[in-house]
């Protein structure tokens, strides 16, 4: 039963988008199905499956490139498809999406051109460390690394705990506050450079293939190419929406994935299942409903205001929120088959407890819609 084609509707228009969409959920319940289990437990890198999506064209759809305009709508259905199959590779397909909005959005000629559509295209793959700094804004955290100026550029010292989807050829923003200034600058680290070091971090209960290290900087040199923001919180005010709105790609698809493996089981257990809550019809149901409210935020995905911050915080939230849900339920659902450590209802409830605390976690997000909404108030 081809439940996600509910959740997904693409007018004639968009031929494009069809076609792209039809070849990520090709890709994704061929070679990247058959890996699933090997990423989450072994700890084996996707590598040439993000290389495949790059090709495809499903790293960029959010990025405009001459006449075609950026569509954040189609980068969060393409990501909603590979998370539908393996959440862990929809969470870096969000790394290198992120990645691509800071290089974009820097302005710095050095940052676009040759160098964003290498990126675009998933030649070179590129990561995100902002975990600290964005809890940081909120008030949650203090940084954790700190530049001080030096002739033609910064030195930048620290260490960042958690770090996906690195490896030795790779590279991530980050931020930094500076040493006797009142601001930060965010800037690109490349991690074959020196004054970088990637530390091995503890295992995890899922998602051991998304090549997770600890980066510890040693005087890092950052150059005028790499800079991406001076000063930096203006800049993170103005794409923070884009942000978070990219993320909800992978908590709709871990939700369609879970609904999926209830409807599996529905000929054999249905008669059974009839007596547990939220059975699959009414899960898809508020799936497709939030997945349609998500589109709408996309069209404006650089939004500032307070009512659709809100908005976009509530949505992100949701999505963690039904992929709980529904991950829960379609383990219900599906019994001690679902129980066996093998069993892809196994893997997908850990994926959604990691949809729900990565950065923005739910906490976090929900801290935000509060000073948010309180603000609004009167004096």
């Amino acid at each position: 039963m081809e439940v996600l084609e509910r959740a997904i509707e693409i007018p004639a228009a968009e031929d494009n988008a069809a076609a792209l969409l039809q070849a990520v959920r090709a890709l994704a319940d061929g070679p990247l199905a058959e890996l699933a289990d090997d990423i989450d437990r072994r700890g084996i890198y996707p590598k040439s499956i993000l290389q495949r999506l790059g090709e495809l064209g499903a790293l960029q759809a959010h990025i405009a490139d001459g006449a075609r305009p950026a569509d954040y709508g189609l980068a969060i259905r393409a990501m909603t498809e590979v998370s539908r199959v393996c959440g862990a590779t929809g969470f870096m397909v969000w790394c290198h999406a992120v990645c691509g909005v800071y290089m974009e959005q820097s302005g710095n000629p050095a940052l676009t051109g040759e160098r964003l559509a290498l990126h675009n295209q998933g030649r070179t793959l590129g990561a995100t460390g902002m975990s600290n700094p964005m809890k940081t804004f909120a008030g949650i955290e203090t940084l954790l690394l700190h530049a001080r100026k030096v002739a033609g550029g910064y030195a930048v010292s620290g260490t960042l705990p958690w770090v996906s989807n690195l490896g030795p050829d790779h590279y991530f923003g980050a931020v930094a506050d500076v040493e006797a200034a009142s601001g930060e600058i965010m800037f690109i680290v490349h991690c074959d450079a020196p004054g970088v070091e990637l530390r091995n971090c503890p295992s995890f209960s899922a998602m051991e293939g998304t090549n997770t290290w600890a980066v510890r900087l040693s005087d890092y040199f950052v150059g005028e190419q790499d800079l991406v923001a001076d000063p930096v919180r203006p800049f993170i005010g103005r794409i923070r929406a884009a942000f978070i709105l990219l993320q909800t790609g992978m908590g709709l698809g871990v939700a369609q994935g879970a609904i999926d493996s209830m409807w599996k089981v529905e000929r054999q257990l249905g008669h059974v299942n009839e007596f547990l809550e939220d059975r699959p019809d009414e899960l898809q149901a508020e799936l497709d409903e939030l997945t349609a409210r998500i589109m709408g935020l996309a069209l404006t995905p650089f939004g500032t205001g307070r009512e659709f911050l809100i908005d976009v915080l509530d949505a992100r939230a949701h999505a963690s929120e039904l992929a709980l849900r529904a991950a829960q339920s379609a383990l219900l659902h599906q019994g001690a088959r679902g129980y066996l450590m093998t069993s892809d209802v196994q893997r997908r409830v850990r994926e959604s407890h990691f949809v729900a605390i990565v950065t923005p976690a739910l906490k976090h997000l929900r801290k935000e819609i509060a000073r948010l909404s309180a603000e609004e108030q009167p004096q």
